[in-house]
């Protein structure tokens, strides 16, 4: 298996390495301010450079990696937040982790990242008369995204067409978890892929169709 490196922003206690290192990838580095959820991933991940506060990390000089994850601040997105969205304090620093890709894509001629992926409460869709998810799809996509006919985001699509592959997936951790007894707990996931058009294969599940019954008995 080739060697597939990962990188976290606002890294909290490591769940995107974790994941990533339990299918093969790599975590290579992590941007996190907090001291404990620090403590935590560099005990389980020793080999992996903390860089700090995001808003001083230079995406171009950092070493290149082909995934960068990052489940941005949801303060301002949450259903329970002020809900001030994307122009928010907290949750404006969506625009910081995005900065730190498009360096790193510049530096490396638009090879790495490959892939990124965006985690974030479900609020986010609803934000700002729900532009503010818009504008997280239009920042993936390098492209104006239409609102969708019915004015709401689905809980699944994607924008194809250009370059990169966006899909998005809304999805309940009480499914995951392997004990219906968890809280519902819902996120929704973005994958962009530069490369190619991955993303629905990485973010979808697809669905079989069911089996042919048996043929029937000599009964009929």
């Amino acid at each position: 298996m080739p060697d597939i490196k990962l990188g976290s922003l606002f890294d909290g206690i490591g769940v995107f390495p974790l994941a990533a290192s339990r299918c093969g990838i790599r975590p290579v580095w992590a941007s996190e301010i907090e001291k404990a959820p620090i403590s935590i991933t560099k005990r389980h991940f020793p080999d992996m450079v903390h860089l700090g506060d995001i808003t001083k990390v230079d995406g171009g000089k950092i070493p290149p990696v082909h995934i960068i994850t990052f489940g941005s601040p949801c303060q301002n997105l949450s259903l329970i937040g002020n809900r001030s969205g994307l122009a928010g304090a907290k949750s404006s620093l969506f625009y910081q982790a995005f900065r730190i890709i498009q360096e790193m894509r510049d530096a490396t001629d638009n090879l790495y990242p490959a892939i990124a992926v965006w985690e974030n409460v479900m609020g986010a869709f609803s934000t700002n008369d729900r532009m503010d998810f818009r504008a997280v799809l239009s920042a993936f996509s390098d492209t104006e995204v239409p609102m969708p006919p019915s004015g709401r985001w689905g809980n699944a699509g994607m924008v194809r067409g250009g370059t990169p592959d966006v899909c998005w997936r809304l999805m309940d951790a009480q499914y995951w978890a392997g004990s219906r007894r968890l809280a519902r707990r819902q996120r929704i996931f973005v994958v962009a892929d530069f490369g190619g058009r991955r993303a629905a294969d990485i973010l979808f599940k697809p669905r079989p169709m069911l089996p042919l019954p048996p043929p029937c008995g000599e009964g009929g």
